[in-house]
């Protein structure tokens, strides 16, 4: 069994005396998977923004080891390279730092001059990085001390970057659709290539060849003849593609900032999995009348491989035993940035983001209305009895109802972090407060009243019939709590909610415009069948509990 990003054994499991627990889609080892570079090692190293983490993957073996761990200095990595003496760079994006970890592991903070660095390369010794954002700029920095140096501003979205076989530098402008090169001395900047599809990262292979990586539902990949313009275009099928490695032997390795993993991909655009894919949360979940479970998982909106199929066998204290290649995967429906819960409804998904706004989105005409923006941190999100979205808008403390003309109206306020929403059969709206450690009920007149409380962090919640249940994330547990007598239990345990077990990190400040890391959010909901769904954000899988047959 490989080991997970929860739980480096691999064999922790969540156990339940009265529950079969199931998963629903394979635990994704990578949480997220962005820049990626050869080690001297001949490893992949792969920055891990999502988690803040980087890990070395053998590419023959597919195993993961983690090199920069996600409580250490580095908090946001989005790209990385090794300089001449083996020195890794690291783009630490949110904070605006770009480090030097040493051949020995030694930490040293090279700028913290650069705003939103993404895209990072190295020339010999020398160290060039530029910024993600509109007016960004590309510079030189120096790892011994000294200003940085700039070559060129007015970017639109700087991102990975290399030198070319002419002793430029290339690199993308995401907005624009275009490359441009400039030499690292400086010079005027020279449009190389323009209509090109989302480009996020520009890589030559080892025959020169100029390789663009774009972001977008197809995955594509252009390459570009640099002495006849000609070019070639093939769409992998890999979503939200975001860097790219050539080995010695000129195989190309991708990653994906949308599902995680590491592919290799050949000229004709045909894959082989390296690392497989899954969800880098998931974080808010739900179910259609249909049995469709929908996840918000940050970048994108996703689905189980196999909607309701446990793919697991499932023996009487665990969740399976089926090996990582038979267990299903992710299919994304749509790149979402931010999303982070979402509620069905009638054929449509209701969703709230990190971004501050709630959306209504149509899943068979692929459409979205925006229903509310400027919220601070909505999360939880519930329809009403009269049709109305009722939302936790979580950074102000306050329960809001958004009618069908999208005007806002304030339900309750001045609750501590509620965080998600669930109605019984009457309709009475209960709430989570996962740092009061309680779950509240919402009366009539905005009167907040008392439902549990010394709670473990509740998150996700859920009501079958007269009960309630949450996930309470500090001690990775499911409780059910009885709405007539009050009476709860403990359902299941060890459940891979949360940051892995003994890891405690502060996150970065947001950055304008730019999706940051998602809020820890354990989501719950209860399928047509009455099966219970966890979104188990520790491991990157949705588990499926139901009770035990005998």
């Amino acid at each position: 069994m490989h080991p997970s990003r929860f739980d480096d054994t691999g064999r922790r499991q969540t156990t339940s005396d009265r529950l079969e627990v199931r998963r629903l889609t394979r635990a994704n080892r990578l949480w997220g998977s962005n820049g990626v570079t050869f080690g001297p090692d001949g490893r992949l190293y792969v920055a891990q923004f999502l988690a803040g983490q980087i890990s070395a993957v053998d590419p023959a073996s597919g195993d993961v080891d983690v090199v920069v761990p996600l409580d250490g200095p580095v908090q946001a990595p989005d790209d990385l390279a090794f300089g001449a003496d083996g020195s890794m760079y690291i783009a630490d994006l949110a904070p605006g730092r770009v480090w030097r970890r040493s051949p020995g592991g030694a930490y040293t903070l090279v700028s913290d001059q650069v705003s939103v660095p993404n895209g990072i390369t190295c020339v010999g010794d020398r160290l060039f990085v530029n910024e993600m954002k509109m007016n960004g700029r590309l510079m030189e920095l120096f790892p011994d001390g000294g200003a940085p140096a700039v070559l060129t501003d007015g970017l639109a979205l700087g991102n990975a970057m290399q030198l070319g076989p002419d002793g430029c530098l290339y690199y993308p402008q995401m907005l624009r659709n275009e490359v441009w090169r400039i030499p690292p001395d400086g010079g005027v900047p020279e449009r190389v290539a323009a209509e090109v599809d989302d480009p996020v990262a520009v890589r030559f292979d080892r025959g020169g060849v100029l390789v663009v990586l774009s972001r977008g539902m197809a995955g594509v990949v252009t390459r570009i003849d640099l002495d006849t313009g000609a070019r070639s275009v093939v769409a992998t099928g890999i979503v939200g593609l975001d860097n790219a490695a050539f080995d010695h032997e000129n195989r190309m390795f991708v990653s994906s900032f949308a599902s995680g993993g590491i592919a290799e991909i050949d000229a004709g655009g045909r894959s082989r999995v390296v690392v497989p894919q899954g969800f880098d949360g998931p974080f808010g979940i739900t179910v259609d009348l249909g049995g469709t479970v929908y996840a918000a998982d940050h970048f994108r909106l996703a689905s189980p491989e196999a909607p309701g199929a446990g793919s697991d066998s499932g023996s009487g204290s665990g969740s399976g035993s089926l090996g990582e290649g038979q267990q299903p995967g992710v299919v994304t429906h749509e790149l979402m940035y931010a999303v982070h819960n979402v509620t069905a409804d009638n054929g449509l998904l209701h969703l709230t983001s990190q971004l501050g706004d709630v959306r209504t989105h149509d899943p068979v005409n692929r459409t979205s209305r925006v229903r509310a923006t400027g919220l601070d941190q909505p999360t939880g999100i519930a329809v009403g009895p009269d049709g109305s979205l009722v939302v936790a808008e979580t950074g102000a403390g306050r329960i809001l109802r958004i009618d069908d003309t999208d005007t806002v109206s304030v339900l309750a306020e001045g609750l501590d972090h509620p965080v998600d929403i669930a109605f019984d059969g009457e309709q009475r709206a209960y709430v989570s407060d996962d740092r009061r450690g309680a779950v509240l009920r919402l009366d009539d007149g905005g009167e907040v009243a008392v439902v549990a409380d010394g709670l473990g962090a509740p998150q996700g919640l859920a009501v079958r019939g007269d009960e309630l249940f949450t996930v309470e994330v500090a001690h990775r547990r499911l409780r059910a709590i009885s709405l007539t007598t009050g009476e709860s239990r403990i359902d299941a345990e060890n459940l891979a909610v949360g940051l892995p077990p003994g890891i405690t990190r502060t996150e970065p400040a947001p950055v304008p415009g730019v999706p940051g890391r998602p809020r820890q959010f354990a989501g719950l909901a209860v399928a047509p069948d009455g099966a219970l769904l966890v979104s188990a954000n520790g491991e990157g899988s949705v588990l499926r509990l139901t009770p035990r047959a005998d």
